[in-house]
């Protein structure tokens, strides 16, 4: 099996696509979880591809998702079976598993067909039993001890079967039992005063050669019946005609209990009655003529009652059943059946039909009639007067449940010993009649004017007096632009926008159409109501101002309030809002100007540091809103600059008298206004400091990285020499079979070690280490 799905594997490894579907495949039911049952490859360059399972038939769990992985740039796909895979050949032998490969925009689906062979070698438990769940089973506290409580099914013979789960006292009253024929068998205590518990039985089922299964057992004790049956009635005798049709009630036997049963005990087989298992009733089950069958004057029966649950609470009731010999002919009627239909406006006193009735067995006698009604029971809408059925009482199919079929028969019974009748089957069908007109209440919806299309408005509820009430179709005659009511629940819709200003009312004429309230088809009544929509204002228009842009020059006096300029603002689309409100929002820095209500007022001014010295332009953002109580307010902001040029006085004086000499005339100014950045005293200081100790900071690391270059730069020193001398010197002396190097103890023989200069590598053939040699020299150095 496992060198069949590398072969599979490896002949879909080379397939650069996926062209063989569908696939049939072959698994054993002894394969449990985690079993590959196919494997696919798909090329994939330029997408990411998805592998899903989308159903499985029939509908199961033992199939996992299919995985999809890389492997050398190809995705190989793989369907195994999931942890509750239980696989049956005698159960489902067959499944077919329906794939979706996706790459990008290509799609592609085909079947997998699972076909599941038998192994003869692999036995299991079948049932409930062999279930997650396991089997749940109840018994009352009242079986005898050892009673057989249960029958294991099982797939073989010989097999061992064991409860394996610990039945430790006290809460068992004793250990169940299983014997080789899988009968469980209550234990040898009985389960009395064990009401209510419940007992789980591990059970192992072993079948040799290695192969077993366990399952669980739950034992529900009940309690026993705490009442007790009898019958309401003693015995008594039932004297019958024997004219009873099969089928016809003899008497009804009632017992008191707990979903109580019954059953015939004596005679059995009981060829003539039989009884009704719940409700009791005793009926005929063949005809009783004497003549044939001179057995059937007198039958004693013993009947049983016993509740459902706890057959053992029983009780018996005998009676004896006479049959009498009856008039041999029944009267003979004309028509023997009565069908006819008639609408729901059939007027009171309409006869249906006449009735001609006799009887055999003495022609001319009187009979009698009577009506008996079947459905609905008590019926008044039919009468007999004498031989003639007439129609009673109003028939109205406009309430729920008042259109019958009237079903009832006219009993017909002779004068005879014993009494004859005859049933004649009547069924008066009411067909229904659209009689009323729909209506509906005129209504008013009110719908913002800024509602977005397909808003509900509200609901058009129409009435209509035929059943069923709800028949009704609603519709606007001509069609709408603006609106549409749904055809079936008549709700009312927007199609259209709205504009309170152009049109406040709409009027909307609905048409109500009923339907299925007649038996024609074609029959329909209609009405109508007019529908009032009000468009309720909304604030969809800002104010404008006039003009939305002011620039003035304005001379200012000392000590004196003025009136700058007026903000005319209005809604040209709604000339009736007139009520705004004006705030400044930018520009007045020194609050040197106010607003009283539209007008700008230039505060007044007195000597101090707003006072102007210099000509000065004031560029000011007035915001307008409209005050009105529509929401939301809505906003503009007109722009006001403002040249504001002080009042300039002169003084002169002289020496022999004082005069003041107030000099007012107007300057011509002409103001260039130039940037610059002026910061304050303490920025500089901190400024200066942090500039100067970065400095100090950068010298210093400069001057470090220069000293380690000095040092990096520098010849080794002398014990770094003799270092090198001594690892030469320790190196030479450890190997044999090399050129010796001569030992210098000597400062010219120290300058002749520092000049050496290795020049290849070579690995010791006897040590296997390696060293660095001179060419030249054929020093060495161990590594």
């Amino acid at each position: 099996m496992v060198l069949l799905r590398t072969l599979v594997l490896l002949l879909a490894l080379v397939v650069s696509d996926l062209h063989s579907l569908p696939w049939f495949i072959n698994v054993s039911e002894s394969q449990g979880p985690g079993t590959i049952l196919q494997s696919f490859s798909f090329n994939c360059s330029s997408h990411t591809p998805t592998l899903e399972l989308l159903h499985v038939q029939p509908p199961t769990t033992f199939f996992n998702p299919p995985s999809l992985t890389r492997w050398q740039g190809i995705y190989v796909g793989k369907m195994t079976l999931s942890s509750s895979a239980r696989l049956d050949a005698l159960t489902v032998n067959h499944y077919e598993l329906q794939l979706r490969f996706t790459c990008g925009n290509h799609v592609m689906e085909g079947p997998l067909s699972v076909d599941v062979q038998r192994d003869p070698g692999h036995i299991q438990c079948a049932g409930r039993f062999a279930s997650p769940a396991g089997e749940i089973i109840q018994v009352p506290e009242t079986v005898k001890p050892g009673a057989r409580l249960y029958t294991l099914l099982l797939p073989g013979q010989g097999a061992q079967i064991s409860i394996t789960s610990a039945q430790d006292p006290p809460y068992f009253p004793g250990p169940f039992s299983i014997n080789g024929q899988g009968w469980l068998q209550a234990p040898s205590q009985g389960l009395k005063g064990q009401a209510q518990k419940v007992f789980q039985l591990q059970i192992l089922v072993n079948f040799g050669q290695g192969r077993s299964c366990c399952g669980m057992l739950t034992v529900k004790v009940l309690p026993a019946p705490s009442s007790q049956v009898s019958f309401l009635q003693q015995a008594q005798n039932i004297t019958i005609p024997e004219n009873l049709v099969p089928g016809s009630k003899v008497v009804q036997v009632q017992a008191r209990g707990f979903d109580v049963r019954y059953e015939i005990l004596s005679p059995v087989p009981c060829r003539l009655f039989s009884i009704g298992r719940v409700d009791g009733v005793v009926r005929t089950t063949s005809p009783l003529e004497l003549a044939q069958a001179p057995d059937a004057a007198v039958t004693r029966l013993r009947v049983k009652a016993f509740e459902r649950l706890w057959p053992w609470a029983s009780a018996e009731l005998d009676f004896k059943v006479d049959v009498q010999s009856v008039n041999r002919w029944p009267p003979r009627c004309t028509p023997a059946l009565l069908a006819t239909q008639i609408p729901e406006t059939t007027p009171v006193g309409t006869v249906l039909n006449t009735f001609t009735c006799t009887d055999p067995d003495s022609p001319g006698s009187t009979l009698d009639y009577q009506l008996l009604f079947h459905s609905p029971a008590g019926a008044a809408s039919l009468c007999l007067q004498d031989r003639v059925l007439e129609v009673n009482a109003t028939l109205d199919c406009d309430t729920p449940g008042a259109c019958f079929h009237h079903a009832a028969s006219i009993l017909v019974l002779d004068g005879g010993q014993p009494l004859m009748t005859t049933e004649v089957p009547v069924l008066v069908m009411v067909t229904p009649v659209n009689e009323f007109s729909p209506a509906c209440v005129p209504r008013t919806f009110r719908v913002r004017e800024d509602a977005g299309p397909h808003a509900l408005l509200g609901s058009v509820v129409g009435k209509d007096m035929d059943y069923p009430h709800d028949s009704i179709e609603y519709s606007i005659p001509g069609g709408s632009a603006t609106f549409a009511v749904d055809r079936l629940s008549g709700e009312v819709r927007l199609l259209g926008p709205l504009d309170y200003e152009l049109q406040k009312f709409h009027r909307l004429t609905v048409l109500l159409t009923d339907h299925s309230q007649d038996q024609d088809p074609t029959c329909h009544r209609s009405g109508s109501c007019t529908i009032t929509i009000e468009v309720e204002d909304v604030n969809d228009h800002a104010p404008e101002c006039e003009p939305p842009f002011q620039e003035l020059t304005i001379h200012t006096h000392l000590g004196r309030s003025m009136e700058v300029t007026r903000v005319s603002c209005r809604v040209p689309q709604e000339p009736q809002r007139l009520a705004f409100s004006y705030s400044i929002v930018g520009g007045n820095s020194w609050s040197q100007f106010s607003l009283q209500g539209a007008v700008l007022v230039l505060n007044d001014l007195t000597l101090g540091p707003s006072w102007p010295e210099q000509p000065h332009t004031y560029e000011l953002l007035i915001r307008v809103a409209d005050a009105g109580p529509s929401t939301p307010h809505l906003s503009t902001t007109a722009t006001v600059i403002v040249h504001l040029v002080p009042w300039r006085a002169s003084t002169v004086a002289t020496s022999t008298h004082r005069a003041t000499v107030t000099s007012m005339m107007t300057p011509l100014l002409v103001t260039d206004m130039e940037a610059f950045w002026q910061p304050e005293p303490w920025f500089v200081v901190v400024l200066t400091v942090t500039s100067a100790l970065l400095l100090l900071a950068l010298g210093w690391l400069l001057s470090r990285l220069l000293w380690g270059l000095a040092q990096v730069l520098q010849v080794p020193s002398k014990p770094t020499q003799a270092l090198l001398l001594n690892s030469i010197q320790g190196t030479e002396g450890s190997v044999e079979g090399f050129m010796e190097a001569p030992r210098m103890e000597t400062p010219q023989a120290l300058s002749s070690v520092m000049s050496l200069h290795f020049d290849g590598r070579a690995q010791d053939p006897r040590t296997g280490r390696d060293y660095l040699f001179n060419t030249h020299t054929g020093a060495r150095r161990w590594l």
